[in-house]
């Protein structure tokens, strides 16, 4: 066998062995979807809403999707920030722990308007709809799959 035929015979296992890892990471090591994702698809698919609720869902969503991206904006902004910091001590000094508590405050602000957002949308559910959202947010936040 040729060097040729051998290199050519190692890139086609190599491939082949990069294809398979793409197959199987896609098939089985895929991330849960998000607790947000779950709780839209429980309210739009599976709770049987009338048109006044579903409006006034809607309404909920829209507000918090532009309170999200306020949040996520200022999340960038304070990575920016903690890179720079970073670049700057090189090292774990008090510009970079201003930053990361410039950052944790952002989350925990994002937390916060994630769980307003998720009582308000329960406030416009009936009883019934309201026990089912109830499982379906535990189950998400205690699941240890995720």
């Amino acid at each position: 066998m040729s060097n040729l035929t051998r290199y050519l015979l190692v890139i086609m296992i190599a491939f082949g062995a990069a294809l398979a890892g793409v197959v199987v990471g896609r098939s089985y090591i895929v991330s849960p979807p998000p607790v947000e994702s779950e709780l839209h698809q429980l309210i739009h698919q599976d709770l049987d809403l009338n048109a006044a609720q579903e409006t006034q869902i809607e309404a909920i969503e829209a507000q918090y999707a532009i309170q999200r991206q306020a949040l996520e904006l200022e999340l960038r902004s304070d990575n920016a920030h903690l890179a720079q910091a970073i670049e700057t001590e090189h090292g774990f000094g008090p510009q970079v722990g201003a930053a990361i508590d410039r950052s944790h405050h952002a989350m925990g602000e994002l937390q916060k308007a994630t769980l307003e957002h998720i009582f308000a949308m329960r406030s416009v559910l009936r009883p019934e709809q309201a026990a089912l959202f109830d499982e379906a947010v535990v189950k998400a936040l205690t699941d240890e799959a995720k």
